[in-house]
This record gives C-alpha cells, structure tokens and sequence, in this order.
C-alpha cells in the first residue's frame, strides 16, 4: 500500500479541477485530508465519490431552480414554530425566531422587530471582564431615569430637582460632575448646578404644565453610551474563551467608532444597517447568515443553494427588495405574472390602460394561458421537417 504524499495529493487535485470541479471546494477537500493519513487507494476511491457526487447536485439545464427554492424554504417554513426565545440572564430581553423573523427578512422589513447585534472585542479587551465591562459601558445607552430615584418638583422656587443614585452612576463609570455638562446641551436658557447627589436646574419658566413636559424630557435624555443601544448583556462566548456583548438595539455606525470593537467580527441582525454601512454584498451575505441561522434554529435541513437564489434575488439591483408586490414580484415586466400573485384586477386594469405587450416568456404566464411553460423539455423547440421525412420513407419502401 502506497501512502499519500503532498505531491501526489496535488496532483490528483489538480487532475480533479481540470475535471472541472471548483476551486473553493477543492480548498476545501485539501484542508479536510491534509492531516489524515490516507494510502492511494482510498485516496482514489474518496476523489472518485467527490466527483460522482459533484456531478449528480449539478442542476440541469432549464430546470425551474426559482419554484424548487421557494418550494423547499416554503415548506419546512410551515413547520416552524411559533416561539420566542429567551436569552438566560437577569435582563433577559426576547429575540424573534422562526417564521416571524423569516418573513421579516423576505419582507426586508425597514425596521426589525427585536434589532440586536452581537459585538466582539479586540484583544486586550476581551480576555477578562473588568476590560470588557468598560467597553460595555461605553456602548449602553443611559438614560437619567435609570440613575435616579426621582425628579423632584419645586413650585415655590419653579426648580427640578433630580436625584442621582451614586451607586448606579459607579456601577456605570458615570462621573455625576459631568452630568450638568451633558445636560446643558439640551438647555438653552436657565442655570444647572450640582449639590451632592442632586442637581438643580432653573429652566426660568413659570408654568405647571410646561415643567412637567420639562421633567418628562429630562427623564429620556441620554447620559452615556450610543443612541439606539437600549440594553447590553455581557456573556462569555461559547467557546469560553472571551467576552462578548449582546445588545437590545442596533447601532452599528455608533458602536464601530467605539475603541475596543472587533469592527471585522460584530455583526446586527438589521440587514439595511448593514446596506448602509457596508454594502449591498455585505447586506446580501447577512441575509443568507440570517436565514439559516433561523432554519438551524428550527432544527431544520435546506440546502445553502435555495438561500442563495433568495438572496441574489433579492439583491441582483444593488439595493435590497422584498419578495411581495412592492418589491419583486411587483416589478416583473410581464402583466399576467404580476396579476397571478396579487391585487389581479387592478395589475389588469393597468396594464390595459397603458397599453402593456405580454411576450408570454416566462413560466406562470404560459400556465394562465394553458400553453407548454418554458421550463426543463418545454425550453427546447424541435422543428419536424415533414419533406425531408417522406423522402425516407420513400427511400426505405
């Protein structure tokens, strides 16, 4: 028995990509056997296998690959259940899965329902909490009513009172010196000053209902931390080895000018935020991530290939489009394709109106019209010559 040495295995995965198999997945086969102690044989038996099955998940030419992907999202789709999940923790904060975040990502809802993001952290930061936990501070949004008991209403001297929870405020890394700073962006006139754990503000207005708005307003602003990031969760990873943040909210653009972010790994759940920051491939590569991670969730086995056509689809403009009347399926050229999925009467009407041609290209169009659809032995037009036939005939009497 021979043993496999390096140039024999390049040489045989070199012969295996003239045949005509691709390179990223030949990466992978090198990565996979360079440790295992193969002799030729089995070498040969494995490459083999590797090729047969290659060739056998080619798709065929004119096959419907559209109606096979909806098909096979679709319906593991109708077996999802219906839950919310639950992060472990004292500040546990609800995640959507299952069919609702599948069609928020198919819909490419503007906004997700439960926008979260998962941050990692560079080195030197990530290794012990202490560091971590100052980078998490920097990043959760604080707002004053979560440091203080209560604003206090004076209306003898028309003042607000705020009364801060130092233990909080320490807890947070949040210097109560600088708060009347903070505050007096938001003030244009009157005086703020700082007594112990309070802070006295003389907005110099004398008018019950106008401090009441006052104080409300007071209560939302922000002290510290990125606008959006609601709630932060610190949590080792599940390898153990660091620390990492989950958030309630998203703010990407705020959150990767932060010092200690790992900007190449911290990735949100907002599939437009991620457009917008990154890129329309960037956008598309989130929306497969996030779809399968929603199957897997679900215990659920769809084929990478059907995701891939959803997001092409979905992104073949350079922006992203929902699957549904506003996005492509709304925008199909061909009238009875669009009458087929939705509002059928006024896609008809219009169409009427402007004077639309129906060239009958395409697969739901011919079915309305009862005619062969243009997909797997319906694509090829064979053309019969009837002269040419009887001179065989004759030929062969």
């Amino acid at each position: 028995m021979v043993e496999v040495s390096n140039k024999i295995l390049e040489e045989k995965l070199e012969q295996l990509s003239k045949d005509g198999i691709p390179e990223d997945l030949i990466d992978k086969i090198k990565e996979r056997i360079k440790d295992e102690k193969l002799e030729l044989e089995q070498l040969e038996y494995l490459l083999n296998k590797i090729y047969i099955n290659f060739n056998n998940a080619i798709v065929e030419t004119s096959e419907p690959v559209g109606t096979v992907a909806a098909q096979s999202i679709g319906e593991p789709g109708t077996q999802m259940t219906l839950r919310t999940f639950h992060y472990a923790g004292v500040e546990e904060f609800s995640v959507t899965q299952g069919l609702p975040r599948l069609i928020e990502i198919v819909d490419a809802r503007r906004f997700p329902s439960t926008p979260q993001m998962e941050i990692y952290l560079e080195e030197g930061y990530r290794e012990n909490e202490d560091t971590a936990i100052k980078v998490h501070n920097r990043i959760e949004q604080i707002r004053i009513e979560q440091i203080t008991h209560d604003i206090d209403l004076d209306f003898i001297n028309w003042q607000l009172s705020i009364n801060l929870i130092p233990e909080i405020c320490e807890k947070k890394g949040i210097e109560i010196d600088e708060i009347p700073e903070v505050l007096k962006r938001y003030k244009k006139k009157g005086t703020i000053k700082h007594e112990g754990n309070s802070i006295i503000i003389n907005p110099g207005i004398e008018d019950l209902q106008s401090l009441q708005k006052l104080r409300e307003k007071i209560l939302k602003k922000v002290v510290k931390g990125i606008r959006g990031v609601k709630r932060g969760l610190l949590t080792p990873s599940d390898d153990g080895k660091e620390w990492v943040i989950k958030t309630e909210g998203t703010n990407m653009q705020g959150v990767v000018q932060i010092e200690g972010v790992d900007t190449t790994r911290t990735v949100s759940n907002h599939i437009h935020e991620i457009e917008k920051l990154y890129g329309i491939e960037a956008a598309r590569n989130m929306i497969i991530k996030e779809s399968q991670k929603v199957l897997e969730q679900q215990g659920l086995d769809v084929d990478l290939r059907h995701l891939l056509i959803l997001s092409d689809l979905m992104c073949v403009d350079g922006s992203i489009q929902s699957i549904g009347r506003h996005g492509i399926s709304g925008s199909k050229s061909s009238v009875f394709a669009r009458a087929a999925f939705e509002v059928t009467v006024n896609q008809l009407l219009d169409a009427g109106l402007y004077g639309e041609e129906e060239r009958l290209l395409g697969i739901p169009e011919n079915v309305i019209i009862g005619q062969v659809t243009p997909i797997g032995t319906g694509r090829v037009s064979v053309m019969f010559d009837l002269d040419a036939n009887l001179e065989i005939l004759k030929s062969k009497k």
